[in-house]
């Protein structure tokens, strides 16, 4: 009986200990915004067509950690589009990032490390696409977020570090051999989450 309260007490003290550190899991989501290129070059065509280059994420993460440093890793399933050359190529993906951050003063955190990426589909417009050369890849995180109660907002930048193309044939232009783009993500990311 003794055994099983100090067990008991044992258990709803790491629970304690557990929500005092801040650790937990949630949901979240957001916008992508996907360049090619040069970022200052991406951000002029941006600002013509603002649309053009703009996906959405959804997802769930988790906490873990103490007051000032944590763990937090994320399930996301991410939608790109980017513009080549005026036709679209779509991306859709799992990412899987393994944030180390900081609380710093007050709300505001930063954060970084590597995202592990498996492409499920990828789309071009005008073209057939024969493969992707690897559908998993590794890229980096890094960013900074502020945390009101159960709310939290961030923007990060994702770089793929794994060269990875797509080959595509040109269905309107039957002489020319199988093209290559490249896959990698190089993009922002600005997410809104919510504590549960």
């Amino acid at each position: 009986m003794k055994k099983t309260i100090l067990v008991a007490f044992m258990a709803i003290s790491g629970f304690y200990g557990v929500a005092q550190s801040d650790s937990g899991f949630g949901i979240k989501g957001g916008l992508n915004y996907n360049a090619n290129g040069d970022y200052f070059e991406s951000a002029g065509d941006a600002a013509r067509n603002p649309d053009r280059n703009v996906g959405y994420h959804v997802g769930v993460f988790g906490k873990f950690g103490a007051s000032k440093v944590y763990v937090r890793p994320e399930l996301v399933y991410t939608k790109t589009k980017s513009d080549y050359d005026g036709a679209d190529f779509d991306m859709s993906k799992l990412d899987v990032p393994v944030l180390l951050g900081i609380n710093l003063i007050g709300p505001l955190h930063v954060f970084a490390g590597p995202s592990f990426q498996y492409i499920l589909d990828t789309e071009f417009d005008g073209v057939t696409i024969d493969d992707v050369e690897n559908d998993f890849s590794v890229g980096m995180n890094i960013g900074a977020g502020v945390s009101l109660g159960k709310f939290g907002i961030d923007l990060r930048y994702e770089r793929g570090f794994s060269d990875n193309e797509a080959s595509f044939i040109n269905t309107n232009i039957t002489n020319l051999g199988p093209s290559r783009i490249d896959t990698r993500p190089d993009q922002l990311i600005l997410s809104l989450s919510l504590a549960l």
